[in-house]
């Protein structure tokens, strides 16, 4: 850690200058017999502060601070940053700490008062609560002593290599789907499996009644007789959820509750991937995570265990929504050279700009053929048909009648994109942005049930 210093006058040193130093210069101008007396006066308060600023400087020398390199947060959780301090040779010295938090990590507490005790080390916990998910630098620790006739303050910045990692607060979002995370162990319940499977297990010799489908011809035509391939259903199948962080993500969107605020549609959409991650794994799959805008940015495979589970929480700290157009064809690409296996892709993406959902169009027609896609998007409150239930009763000025048209048209241009990419095998879902993590669940589960994939 580099250090910088800086000297400051104290009250005290204030009030003394107001009520001596100024008194005996003012009289030392005046000429007067006592001028000589009250210039000496002064002189030798001046050179009385100056040795108390000459003994200040080095009183912070041999003070070392130490605060953990990576420290992590979750938002909106209360936390501490631990700090650990040493000083040789200062026993009763008094020292005041500050940290200088970086925007989005807040503190009730401004500073940290102590006396260094015999043993010259100590130790103290700063309360934070941090508010904003991402990656930030906690800059210096900020050190403050007196000079020893307490007319200084000596002032000393230590610079730190800390780095507050703040994760999302996935709490809300489990707690919702906490019946999903139940499926599949203790207390959970079975689910039917639909149709017989698509991962092949053995062969066997052809038994009357076999479709023709399920023969293998080749070792028929090898063996002379009729071989049969005997397929299982699917135990362990890979998803990967695929973020958006284009210019539409930093868009606001309300939380599930009626109290939460509104947050970035980035937010509610890493909140969804994880929380899905989560379900995934107890249910016995493989989740991946890729994020992208104009190009890709992240891209963890799809496996499983608690290693996994925190290297994807790790690529998201820092991603953080970007002012460019989504370049669908670049990740449709992407993932058709790294995807050898066929796996559900979910599309965590906005298509309201139809420049957008031409480009969904394009990068989406290089990955159905080989995996199943899905795409979920966020469902803002006022789009809906002009025709549905309850329009009439908003309508009571023209303004009013202007924004349920608007509306009505967005929910149609919406409903015409489902139809194309319906078309194209591609299942379109929308959802209110804070119900995206039960939409993915739904989908996810569905398609796990019917064997689809």
């Amino acid at each position: 850690m580099t250090a910088q210093s800086l000297l400051v006058p104290r009250s005290r040193l204030l009030v003394l200058t107001a009520v001596a130093l100024v008194p005996l210069l003012t009289l030392a101008g005046t000429g007067g017999v006592g001028a000589a007396l009250a210039g000496a006066g002064a002189g030798l308060l001046v050179a009385a502060m100056i040795f108390d600023a000459l003994r200040a400087w080095p009183r912070l020398d041999g003070l070392t601070v130490k605060v953990p390199e990576v420290i992590r947060l979750v938002k909106n959780r209360a936390a501490e940053i631990t700090v650990q301090w040493a000083h040789e040779g200062a026993a009763g010295r008094p020292l005041c700490f500050g940290l200088a938090l970086p925007p989005g990590v807040e503190s009730e507490q401004t500073n940290y008062r102590v006396t260094v005790p015999e043993s010259l080390t100590g130790v103290f916990a700063w309360p934070v609560t941090p508010t904003q998910r991402g990656s930030f630098r906690l800059p210096c620790v900020a050190v403050e002593t007196e000079s020893p006739w307490g007319w200084w303050a000596l002032r000393r910045r230590i610079a730190s290599r800390c780095e507050l990692r703040v994760h999302p607060d996935l709490a809300s979002g489990l707690r919702a789907n906490a019946r999903f995370l139940a499926q599949g162990g203790a207390g959970g319940f079975a689910q039917r499996q639909v149709g017989k499977g698509r991962e092949f297990d053995k062969l066997r010799d052809y038994l009357p009644g076999d479709a023709s489908d399920e023969i293998h011809w080749k070792v028929t035509a090898k063996r002379r007789q009729p071989v049969t391939k005997v397929y299982q259903i699917e135990r362990t199948q890979e998803v990967y959820v695929i973020v958006d962080a284009s210019r539409l993500s930093s868009r606001l969107f309300p939380g599930a509750g009626p109290a939460s605020r509104p947050e970035p549609l980035l937010e509610h959409a890493l909140n969804a991937a994880l929380v899905l991650g989560a379900v995934a794994e107890r249910q016995g799959d493989h989740f991946g995570l890729v994020t992208f805008s104009d190009q890709v940015h992240g891209f963890v495979r799809a496996r499983t265990g608690s290693a996994h589970y925190q290297a994807s929480r790790e690529i998201i700290v820092r991603l953080q929504p970007r002012l460019v157009s989504p370049d669908y064809e670049e990740l449709g690409t992407f993932l058709r050279l790294r995807l050898r296996r066929r796996a559900l892709l979910l599309f965590l993406t906005s298509l309201e700009d139809p420049v957008a959902a031409e480009g969904f169009l394009r990068g989406v027609d290089l990955l159905r053929h080989q995996h199943l896609c899905v795409v979920v998007q966020p469902r803002a409150p006022d789009v809906e048909p002009a025709f549905a239930r309850g329009q009439a009763a908003r309508i009571r000025r023209v303004d009013d009648l202007t924004g349920v048209l608007a509306g009505h048209l967005q929910w149609q241009s919406a409903r015409t994109l489902e139809l194309t990419l319906r078309h194209r095998g591609v299942t379109s879902v929308t959802a209110p942005a804070g119900e995206l993590a039960g939409a993915l669940i739904q989908r996810y589960l569905d398609v796990k049930r019917r064997q689809v994939l």
